[in-house]
């Protein structure tokens, strides 16, 4: 038997952000949204951008919706001149933007002998130059401001290598490093930058990795998904359950609070012990 996920309570001040804004890409679902909900509630006016407008707008009136201060905005990551556009844009809409979560990704399983150069590409371009171009043009807002906190979401798997992800391993090991050279480059600007490497957490990509061949049916066994999600969890992670997106939330929480205010190029794993105890990688 697994242990259950708990419900998460904050033990963070409710106004802890007030009157900060907080610009989180890839917003709309997944890691993404649990940071964006944590953010909400404690005070934030969360700003969250995605390629595809309709489904932060969306997110973004659920947050409203529970009594939170959110707004939708729409960027490519992989473009410098958009990304650009939409900092300032929410400068000008928000007067400030105090926090940055570099959360976008675009991320699938294949094969590297056969994994084509804009597949590649793409994920390179969308993990790694995305986190760069975001910070970058982030930057000139905090450091007019007198600082502010870059929070990039890196993985643990290059940690130890993990077949049919290569160009996912190579663009977070990029990160990583991307993280500690601006960590000190940007320091005497007050800008914090730190990353948070999230451990296995059930999105809708996870579940596509355990969800096995069609049945006779032609459709997935739902049982057999949640067997062998359960059975991951208890052989593989060490606290012996899947985290949930509030957890990385509560993370990227502190290191944005004043809590962390002396913590600049840390690599924080939130991930239940699972990176540690080195599980067998699958094919």
């Amino acid at each position: 038997m697994t242990t259950p996920i708990p419900a998460v309570r904050s033990v963070f001040r409710d106004d802890l952000f007030v009157g900060q804004v907080a610009l989180i890409t890839g917003g709309g679902s997944g890691i993404g949204r649990g940071i964006a909900d944590v953010l909400a509630a404690l005070g934030a006016h969360v700003v969250l951008a995605s390629r595809k407008l309709e489904r932060v707008e969306g997110a973004a009136a659920e947050i409203r919706a529970s009594g939170g201060l959110a707004s939708a905005v729409a960027v490519d990551v992989r473009e410098p001149e958009r990304v650009a556009a939409m900092v300032a844009s929410v400068k000008e809409a928000q007067g400030r933007i105090d926090l940055l979560v570099n959360n976008a990704a675009g991320n699938f399983y294949a094969p590297s002998e056969s994994l084509t150069a804009n597949a590649w590409k793409s994920v390179i371009e969308i993990d790694l130059n995305g986190t760069f171009f975001c910070s970058q043009a982030v930057l000139p807002v905090m450091r007019e401001q007198g600082g502010g906190s870059i929070v990039n979401i890196s993985m643990t798997l290059h940690y130890r290598g993990w077949p049919l992800m290569a160009h996912a391993t190579a663009a977070k090991a990029g990160i990583d490093a991307l993280t500690r050279t601006l960590a000190l480059e940007w320091a005497p600007y007050g800008v914090r930058m730190n990353a948070v490497a999230p451990g296995p957490i059930p999105t809708e990509g996870v579940r596509k990795a355990f969800t096995p061949p069609p049945t006779a049916e032609g459709v997935p066994d739902v049982f057999a998904i949640e067997k062998a999600m359960e059975g991951y969890a208890r052989t593989a992670i060490p606290l012996q359950r899947w985290g949930a997106p509030a957890d990385i939330g509560n993370m990227v929480a502190f290191l944005a609070s004043p809590a962390g205010s002396w913590i600049t190029g840390a690599i924080m794993v939130v991930d239940g012990g699972e990176w540690l105890a080195k599980p067998q990688s699958r094919r």
